[in-house]
């Protein structure tokens, strides 16, 4: 029997967002409409096994929330994930997530048709069919949290590209060179200035406190004028923005929409990065309007959920992401 949820018509959809630091799942209905969530801290440190079983289990406790069974399970995660459901590529963040079978083990504990995809690129299908997205036919999603990360939205599609990387701009260079390592190994990218964990790292270092604080913390510093928070929080503004400058100069979108954790350091963080990017934009991109994810802490959960139910009712293929209404 489809399941039927408060708020929204016909089947729901279990929807899963695995990321660096917390996982969380929800049922989505066939219009995006989000359940409540449940969420759990990522146990990255304990290895692959534990985060897998640490998001299935969630899964599950979020199916027992359905009136009747859910008709499928999205799963945004992040790392690069081929066709299959299978890791091909992850950071840092979570240690040893590379080749592990997502899909799989999520199809075997709950017996249900399951779509993995990439975090950002669900976070995007989630803006492009019914967030900050859905009235333009090209956008570029950007989710700044953990690590940073990017989808680009063409035509109403999300493009994945042939190794899963497409949109990755938290890896295109920063407009900085002070040698900080990213994420990914290499030396000052976006990432590495502009993610959470840097720049919560940052006002440590620069405050002489040995661990870095919540990224809260600061936010809360800087709201407060605290010159110090104010000071990091324009520095990763700055290159964000320059960053998706030269995305934007390159892809010409309609909308550039920014999510992600690191959203929360407030109107003063998003107000930078758009100034920054206006700044080293092309003429009529340097208008270019950026906003904030619509779908909030629910967007990849809820983005996953809805490409699982498109492959169920055969709208798209599993290999292919189909986001947007497009014209």
């Amino acid at each position: 029997m489809a399941a039927a949820m408060a708020g929204t018509d016909g089947p729901v959809t279990i929807g899963v967002d695995i990321g660096g630091t917390k996982i969380a799942a929800a049922l989505v209905g066939v219009d995006g409409a989000v359940g409540p969530l449940r969420r759990v801290p990522t146990p990255a440190a304990e290895g692959a096994a534990a985060v897998l079983a640490a998001a299935i289990d969630l899964a599950r406790q979020v199916g027992r929330d359905a009136a009747g069974t859910p008709v499928a399970c999205g799963v945004g995660t992040a790392g690069a994930v081929d066709p299959a459901g299978r890791v091909t590529h992850a950071t840092d963040t979570l240690p040893g997530w590379r080749g592990t079978d997502v899909r799989a083990a999520f199809t075997a504990a709950l017996g249900l048709p399951v779509v993995v995809c990439n975090d950002v690129h669900a976070m995007a299908a989630g803006e492009a069919w019914c967030g900050a997205a859905a009235d333009a036919r090209d956008a570029l999603v950007v989710a700044a949290g953990t690590g940073i990360g990017g989808a680009i939205v063409v035509g109403g599609e999300v493009l994945v590209g042939r190794h899963g990387f497409a949109g990755s701009v938290g890896h295109l260079p920063a407009a900085r060179h002070l040698g900080r390592r990213c994420g990914c190994g290499a030396v000052d990218h976006v990432e590495a200035y502009a993610a959470g964990p840097a720049i919560a790292a940052e006002y440590a270092a620069r405050t002489g406190r040995g661990a870095a604080p919540p990224l809260e913390e600061v936010a809360a510093a800087a709201a407060g004028g605290d010159p110090v928070a104010v000071e990091v929080t324009e520095l990763a503004a700055q290159v964000l923005g320059a960053g998706l400058a030269t995305a934007a100069n390159l892809l010409d979108p309609e909308v550039v929409v920014l999510g992600g954790g690191v959203v929360g350091l407030g109107d003063r963080f998003v107000a930078g990065v758009r100034a920054a990017l206006h700044a080293a934009a092309l003429p009529g991109i340097d208008r270019l309007p950026v906003r904030t994810a619509r779908l909030g802490n629910a967007a990849v959960l809820a983005g996953a959920a809805l490409l699982a139910g498109r492959v169920l009712t055969g709208r798209i293929s599993a290999g292919r992401i189909s986001a947007g209404r497009g014209r």
